[in-house]
């Protein structure tokens, strides 16, 4: 079985699902995702769509829903008892799962980590209990898991694949109706509506200042395809923006400066080289909380990898149009330091690890199923 609750977590769990089926003829899957997972064959028992929400309120209010989607998939633990089980990141809901899943005597493979290093680190206990293989992106998180005494892989991240930019930039823009000669600004506004609600009244008030001052900017915005493109069109308002779906790298990788909502998409930017201003906001009871927890001195994952801040990042109160367009004028006009940003990038990129990270985590599921002693004679064949 798989579990994945976000759009991240679906793109990941469909390309270990990819690389893992010839490892395994016949392979059958059930379980939580989204289209990637579903192009893989997977018997879905709920999407990403039902699942995917950010802060306190919000899970709060969708209590019943992923209730319900809980304890569906533990009916069909009990009803298939499966070999093995995938967790994808989401880890408030998948690390309960995890322990579910242990007392039913189904090894889990837990892929892509809770943030622990960032907040909630007594949950490395509850990794420990329950959780029989840990696979991670990040460098530092290996050494986490080793000194807790967590069976650990380091893959690398699976976005070095999977991040290309458009092969003729000029004609890329010039097919969304852009002039190639003038600054385009990529507007990237997250892949789950309440990130749309809670960030893009920032962003747009940004772009609307930052057209006022510098008529020659062009605007592009990737929607993320589990946003709907009416809806967002419709929250922008009248401003000057190109709406581009399911094209976010193309945007990222044709674009002069990217604003982008903390998230995944960071990292697609870092991998490309686009300079960025990271921006968040979300429910005040949420961030008020959760400001209490949190251990680390950046929000960017770019800034956590290098250790220092290669990016602005505008936090909650700081997520204000002023700010935004304020930030931008000063990062498009300052050519030096969009060199030395992209330079920073750049390293940042290298340290995510080598091509292969799907496939590395693939083998590593495939092998952690082999060591598992459950069925072992219906497993020689493989080994």
């Amino acid at each position: 079985m798989i579990s994945c609750g976000e759009p991240s977590g679906d793109l990941y769990g469909g390309e270990l699902l990819r690389h893992l089926r010839p490892r395994l003829p016949g392979l059958e899957v059930f379980g939580l995702g989204g289209e990637h997972v579903l192009r893989e064959r997977t018997a879905l028992l709920g999407h990403v769509r039902d699942l995917a929400m950010v802060g306190l309120v919000e899970v709060v209010r969708h209590l019943g829903t992923l209730r319900r989607i809980f304890n569906g998939v533990l009916e069909e633990v009990d009803r298939r008892r499966p070999d093995l089980a995938v967790l994808v990141d989401y880890p408030s809901f998948n690390l309960r799962l995890a322990g579910e899943l242990k007392r039913r005597g189904v090894p889990v493979v837990y892929y892509i980590s809770p943030q622990i290093w960032a907040w909630k680190g007594w949950r490395i206990r509850e990794i420990r209990r329950n959780v029989g293989h840990m696979l991670v992106i990040f460098p530092f998180e290996q050494a986490i898991y080793e000194r807790a005494g967590v069976p650990v892989t380091f893959v690398g991240h699976p976005l070095v694949d999977l991040v290309r930019p458009a092969t003729d930039r000029a004609a890329f823009l010039r097919g969304a109706g852009l002039d190639p000669t003038r600054p385009v600004v990529a507007v990237l506004p997250g892949s789950r509506p309440t990130e749309l609600r809670y960030n893009l009244p920032a962003l747009a008030g940004g772009i609307r200042l930052l057209a006022e001052r510098r008529p020659d900017i062009q605007f592009l915005l990737a929607i993320a395809p589990s946003l709907d493109p009416a809806a967002v069109r419709s929250a922008l308002g009248p401003v000057p923006v190109t709406l581009m779906a399911d094209q976010t790298h193309a945007v990222l990788g044709a674009a002069d400066l990217g604003l982008v909502v903390s998230g995944t998409a960071t990292v697609e930017a870092a991998l490309l080289g686009t300079p960025m201003i990271v921006v968040y906001r979300v429910a005040s009871l949420t961030y008020a909380l959760g400001r209490r927890l949190i251990r680390v001195p950046h929000a960017a994952m770019a800034n956590l990898i290098a250790g220092r801040e290669v990016v602005p990042e505008l936090i909650q109160w700081d997520c204000t149009p002023a700010r935004v367009a304020g930030e931008s004028l000063r990062l498009l006009e300052d050519t030096d330091r969009l060199a030395r940003m992209r330079g920073d990038l750049a390293q940042v990129a290298r340290s995510l690890g080598a091509p292969g990270a799907s496939e590395r985590a693939a083998e590593a599921a495939f092998k952690y199923y082999l060591s598992d002693e459950k069925n072992i004679d219906r497993k020689r064949g493989y080994m």
